[in-house]
């Protein structure tokens, strides 16, 4: 007996089984990461090396080459890429798909220690960080405020990124402009000859009357009570007023007899203008296994609570560009796609075979059958992106294809006067054959072009 006379025969089994399909499709929907493309790019580890001073010639024979050396017998490297600039030296190793990107990082770190005393002495100590596209942020922020801009700068550091932080799935915000607190202590050259002082005394005279730290503790019968050292600066003054010296007896210096100490901003090294008014950008990155569509949705929702908790400051959280809306797109188009297969296939086999229940028949069978490869997908561990999704528009146009094959056929057995169910085994067996090749034929067209991208990809 095989599954087409089990259907035939035992109807409410193959219900009960579509319906736990079904089931366990919507699961595996409402699982599924979101992504606009999938993890096929090759993953990149970077070590660069600074050598202040260094000519490009001096660098390629003193570093690069020992560098890459070092690297030419790493498990997993497909080939290596340097580059040798004034005063630094920029290795790129780029790794084979597949292999562990932080056992290659930490087998590389140790090779490199390695050859760390082959080095000139003038060399910096090589920094290695890894590169991917999953890497890229999901999200851009441009946030303003009626707050003076150091004060908002600061609230957004101590108070609304940790909130952000917090969220799940976020994995890294890097803040890009704003204009950041700092005070600053504007030596005298002329004063501090004058006084007799150097720059290294003024800074350790600072830092010894800036301490917070634990002294101790002490103890009686009754309690026993921490004591810490509790010297941070509370004002402008205070530092102001830390002794530096005393040469003579008497006749203390202080940071003001050498020294102007302000209330500054702290030199910028990246501005944020969105419509050509200043704010501060933020950059959003989500954790590797997260959801792009979740996170990006509980970010926003972030974002309206604190503009409604902050009316009265005027912040305002603006996203200039988020990358799950190409998704979403994606996946609405691949919905509509599947919605209008079904009703025009439903319309055809009700103006052409005249069946109602035809009709009703592709309603059910091929959103059924769809759904049930959700399932498959999140077992698999795939996710829903532009490739998965343009599977999925393909597999619509063959069950279009079996569809009509199959039921005009056993409608034909149909006409013939025989019964419903001999007309449906006979239907499906004699046309089986025929929708078995209709099929093998896209899956001998597209294995081919599978092969060949896993050729590329892996070599």
């Amino acid at each position: 007996m095989n599954i087409t006379e089990i259907s035939i025969n035992r109807p409410s089994l193959i219900i009960v089984l579509f319906s736990v399909l079904v089931l366990l499709g919507y699961i595996g929907f409402t699982n599924l990461s979101y992504e606009l493309m999938p993890d096929f790019n090759q993953p990149v580890v970077v070590i660069k090396t600074v050598y202040p001073g260094a000519s490009p010639e001096e660098v390629e024979s003193s570093v690069s080459k020992t560098v890459e050396d070092a690297l030419s017998n790493l498990e997993g490297v497909d080939f290596i890429v340097t580059k040798s600039l004034p005063n630094a030296s920029v290795v790129i190793a780029n790794l084979k798909y597949g292999t562990d990107v932080n056992k290659t990082m930490q087998d590389a770190q140790r090779y490199i220690d390695n050859v760390s005393k082959d080095l000139p002495d003038e060399v910096y100590s090589p920094e290695m960080s890894s590169v991917s596209p999953n890497d890229l942020p999901i999200i851009s922020v441009s946030a303003v405020s009626n707050l003076p801009a150091t004060e908002f700068y600061q609230r957004l550091k101590d108070d609304y990124l940790p909130q952000l932080q917090q969220l799940k799935g976020v994995a890294e915000i890097t803040i890009l402009g704003g204009e950041e607190r700092e005070i600053q202590v504007k030596v005298d050259r002329a004063k501090m000859q004058l006084n007799k002082v150097s720059l290294l005394q003024i800074v350790e005279a600072i830092k010894r009357s800036g301490l917070d730290l634990p002294a101790g503790k002490v103890e009686s019968d009754q309690v026993s009570s921490s004591v810490r050292l509790t010297g941070k600066f509370e004002n402008i003054e205070a530092i102001k007023n830390v002794q530096i010296a005393m040469p003579m007896p008497g006749s203390p210096i202080y940071v003001r007899d050498v020294a102007n100490v302000v209330d500054g901003i702290k030199e910028p090294t990246s501005i944020s203008r969105y419509n050509g008014k200043n704010g501060i950008g933020l950059l959003i990155k989500k954790q590797g296994d997260a959801n792009a569509v979740d996170v990006s949705g509980l970010i926003e929702e972030k974002f309206e609570e604190i503009e409604q908790k902050n009316k009265e400051s005027g912040i305002d959280f603006t996203i200039t560009d988020n990358s799950t809306d190409n998704t979403i797109e994606a996946v609405n188009s691949v919905v509509v796609d599947l919605i209008l297969a079904v009703l025009l296939v439903s319309l055809v086999m009700l103006l052409f075979l005249r069946s109602l229940r035809n009709s009703l028949i592709v309603l059910i069978a091929i959103p059924t059958s769809l759904v049930t490869a959700f399932a498959v997908m999140w077992l698999l561990g795939y996710t829903l992106n532009l490739m998965t999704l343009l599977a999925m528009s393909l597999i619509i146009g063959i069950l279009v294809d079996d569809a009509t094959v199959v039921l005009e056929n056993i409608q034909r057995h149909l006409d013939m006067k025989k019964e419903k169910r001999v007309a449906a085994l006979d239907g499906r067996m004699e046309i089986g054959f025929s929708a078995l090749s209709i099929t093998l034929v896209d899956v001998v067209v597209f294995v081919p072009i599978l092969g060949s991208s896993s050729y590329i990809y892996s070599d």
